[in-house]
């Protein structure tokens, strides 16, 4: 009876992984294929392979010969970096603050952070477009850099106040008695024991940056100022759409955040509070 159940439950997981890999496969097989066209055929592999596609998308160039691909690869790496480590040094700071300390105001600054997650970002388009065009910020990396920020801190504040709550006081307090200061025990106590919390908070901050289109393609007009997902709209016409060079496109703009995703893969399963009390 064990071993059917066990048999049951693989099988199960291998029908599950099937169906996750399937649209994968069918994407890769449209950007290794030389047509244009949407293939109908349900096998996920390609019956002529070509690279073609990929070299098409990476060796994309602007009207006066400069490199455009990689500008906007640049645009879309310094923009996530920066919000990433924005988001996350402001984030923790007052998500800290929020978790240990009492002071007028505190309950209100959380209903204001959850308020402002229950509005969608195109709602706040306009406003945000009148404020980058008077802050002459439009077509500028800082511009997108804070109006994502904005975006991505009230929700990890949430997320690592939760998990500041769950920190024993007991190890802060400790260095406190030993004449420490209350920096002292953010830095050196709450911070090495929130590693997995840091880890998903910046995973999440750089696939907001990484991932956004809408407000990129409202405040970016020139290519050169795009960035990777704002490219990959040019493929997508009105009759038509250029499939293969789209599914090149949308591999290329994966592979980044699936290397962010491997380094960080062992704080994201690491034990939250492993070494905490070692000693």
């Amino acid at each position: 009876m064990k071993a059917l159940r066990t048999a049951g439950v693989h099988a199960a997981l291998v029908v599950a992984s099937v169906v996750t890999i399937y649209p994968v496969l069918w994407v890769v097989k449209m950007a290794l294929s030389p047509s244009q066209g949407f293939s109908l055929s349900p096998s996920p592999w390609p019956t002529h392979v070509t690279l073609a596609n990929f070299a098409d998308v990476l060796g994309t160039h602007d009207d006066a010969g400069r490199w455009l691909f990689g500008r906007q690869l640049f645009n879309s790496l310094v923009v996530a970096a920066a919000v990433t480590a924005l988001g996350v040094a402001l984030a923790c700071s007052a998500a800290y603050a929020l978790s240990r300390f009492r002071f007028p105001g505190r309950q209100t600054s959380l209903r204001a952070f959850l308020v402002s997650q229950m509005f969608p970002g195109v709602v706040t388009s306009i406003p945000l477009y009148v404020l980058l065009d008077r802050l002459h910020l439009l077509n500028h990396m800082l511009g997108l850099v804070l109006v994502y920020a904005t975006t991505a801190i009230p929700f990890c504040v949430f997320m690592l106040k939760g998990y500041f709550d769950t920190l024993p006081r007991e190890l802060e307090e400790a260095v406190l008695l030993d004449g420490g200061t209350r920096f002292d025990a953010f830095w050196r106590v709450a911070l090495p024991l929130s590693r997995p919390a840091l880890a998903v908070t910046a995973l999440f901050c750089f696939l907001t940056a990484w991932n956004e289109f809408i407000l990129a393609y409202t405040f970016m007009n020139d290519p050169r100022a795009w960035t990777l997902p704002v490219a990959m709209q040019r493929y997508v016409g009105d009759y038509s759409t250029e499939w293969g060079h789209f599914a090149a496109g949308a591999i290329v703009v994966s592979l980044p955040v699936m290397a962010l995703f491997f380094a960080l893969e062992r704080h994201l399963v690491g034990g939250l509070t492993q070494g905490g009390v070692k000693g």
